[in-house]
């Protein structure tokens, strides 16, 4: 038998085991949904009470039925690969050692964060349940695939992959390979040089390097071609935050707000809307800002207090937000307020399309009715954080997003996947950033007499998050097919920014690790990678509201 064949071959008993395995994982999955339902349910009717009385095991469930979506994946990925012929070794690797880890933690534990496991027992599930879904499959994946020898191969392929590469083939077509090299020759030329210098000293990311990825493309990347943009999907969006966001979060996250502003006046903009504001975000003539989030409220934007109340042809806002980004160099903002104050709720909401001239450090606000102060952060800057207060700030009735009061909140709801898609693919710029340098690192720095990365205590810390981040980004990727797809994708989105926080956060920490006391050192990129993976778990929804809005979602059926 010639090597190819028994590579095919071996693949293929691979896969017999996989789907095996996977079978019955989805098996105590849905006796775990059943057991978990009726721990929620009162009268007939799921509770809001119990669920929050049952919240490890709610949250659970959502982690769960992401580990079984993540096991999915990788099927999909190496029947994909396996029928193109570009199945190498190192993607067969990837697979094997994730599929086996991510199977191990389902029997043995779920990390919800470093200090919270969910096992299959908090779901009611028995230990007869467990056996009789496990498998002799399950048992040999995980015993094979989870192999010292398997890691150590897979380090000495990273060793020698090409450093400014992605470890394993993506999956993705030759357009989309062409738009990341793109962006990452853009990154490699204008960002990864100076990003510890403007988080340093916590400046501005450029306008020169605005207008490059305004050039490039990066703002009406998804925005129609009528309307001046590139028409593409979200798996070209997350292709592009992904890399940008492997030289800096900060240039990654510039995209985010012209996403959200192009996507909400797309669906939810009258036509002179669309005509007027889509070319300018398109062509990055203006910079928008989302403005949602008030003090004390968080992520309760039904308790939203901000008031706009219409007299004659404008409206005047009055009311405090928090957590702004890139407000002061913004022109227009998405900026969610309270038109009905009779409706307590989310009914009574709409979205404003503020407009607003730009500010400098010296005078942020130059506007009536407006005033605001910064937010000192950890991390995630480059745009610069900040509360607001508007005072009467005055906007044109006819920035109504879509004409009608009361739509707000539908038509923020009908971004959130996006945004989550992107967060989803942030993370794993961030992770591939924590990889790229801890490798660098481990490969540079010797102790003993030898590389760092030639200890296995080392070297397994490397292959850990380039696994991890094999199975996020197979996720995150399905997720944006889904949304290509016009399929409704909210639990996929949920999930794969779920899971893309919390591998961001493990890899930014494994990779200070490895830097010893030098990644504790401010003059270390690491240092600053830790910072920013850290609001990954935070923004667009908090880890454990997302994992309750998920739970929600399976739960109802």
């Amino acid at each position: 038998m010639t090597t190819s064949a028994a590579n095919h071959s071996d693949a293929s008993v691979w896969l017999a085991d996989a789907k095996a395995a996977l079978a019955g994982v989805e098996a105590l999955y849905e006796t775990a949904l059943t057991k978990v339902r009726a721990r929620v349910t009162k009268d007939g009717k799921l509770s809001a009470e119990l669920i929050e009385n049952e919240q490890h095991a709610a949250h659970g469930l959502a982690w769960f039925a992401t580990y079984r979506q993540s096991l999915s994946e990788l099927i999909a990925y190496a029947e994909r690969l396996s029928s193109e012929g570009t199945y190498g070794e190192t993607e067969q690797l990837l697979t094997r050692i994730g599929f086996a880890e991510f199977l191990a933690q389902v029997f043995g534990g779920i990390p919800m964060s470093q200090g919270e496991i969910v096992r299959l027992f908090d779901f009611g599930l028995s230990c007869d349940e467990v056996r009789a879904h496990s498998g002799e499959a399950a048992n040999r994946l995980i015993r094979e695939g989870l192999t010292p020898k398997n890691k150590a191969r897979l380090a000495e392929l990273i060793d020698h992959h090409e450093a400014a590469e992605t470890i394993g083939a993506s999956g993705l077509d030759e357009t989309l390979e062409a738009i990341r090299s793109e962006m990452r020759k853009f990154a490699s030329d204008n960002v990864t040089p100076f990003a510890q210098e403007w988080h340093a000293k916590n400046e501005y990311i450029p306008l020169e390097v605005i207008s490059g990825l305004a050039e490039l493309g990066v703002f009406g990347l998804t925005i129609p071609e009528e309307f001046g943009g590139s028409g593409m999907g979200k798996i070209a969006m997350c292709v592009v935050s992904e890399e940008l966001s492997r030289a800096y979060i900060g240039v990654g996250s510039l995209g985010t707000r012209s996403e959200i502003a192009g996507e909400l006046i797309l669906v939810g903009g009258t036509k002179a809307q669309k005509e007027k504001y889509l070319p300018k975000i398109a062509a990055g003539e203006i910079l928008p800002t989302a403005v949602f989030t008030e003090p004390n409220n968080g992520s309760d934007l039904a308790g939203l207090r901000t008031r706009a109340v219409r007299e004659g042809d404008v409206y005047k806002v009055t009311g405090n937000k928090t957590w702004i980004t890139h407000p002061v160099r913004a022109d227009v903002m998405t900026l969610l307020v309270r038109t009905n104050p009779e409706e307590k709720g989310y009914k009574g909401l709409s979205m404003l399309l503020a407009e607003k001239p730009r500010g400098t450090d010296e005078n942020p606000f130059p506007a009536k009715g407006m005033t605001g102060g910064e937010i000192e952060v950890l991390g995630y800057r480059g745009m610069k954080e900040f509360e607001i207060g508007f005072d009467g700030f005055e906007t044109p009735a006819e920035n109504l997003l879509g004409g009608v009061e009361g739509n707000g909140f539908k038509q923020l709801m009908e971004t959130f996947e996006s945004a989550r898609i992107q967060t989803a693919a942030r993370a794993l710029g961030v992770a591939q950033c924590a990889l790229d340098l801890g490798l660098r690192y481990a490969k540079e720095r010797i102790q003993f007499g030898k590389p760092l990365f030639s200890f296995p205590r080392i070297f397994d810390k490397i292959v850990a998050m380039a696994v991890e981040i094999h199975v996020a980004r197979q996720i995150t990727y399905f997720s944006a097919r889904q949304k290509d797809g016009g399929k409704r994708c909210d639990l996929e989105a949920g999930m794969a920014k779920l899971l893309g926080a919390r591998v961001a956060w493990a890899a930014a920490d494994n990779a200070l690790q490895i830097h010893g006391g030098n990644g504790f050192a401010l003059e270390y990129p690491v240092s600053r990678v830790l910072c920013d993976a850290r609001i990954l778990n935070i923004f667009e929804g908090a880890a454990e509201i997302q994992a309750q809005v998920i739970a929600r979602r399976l739960l109802e059926g």
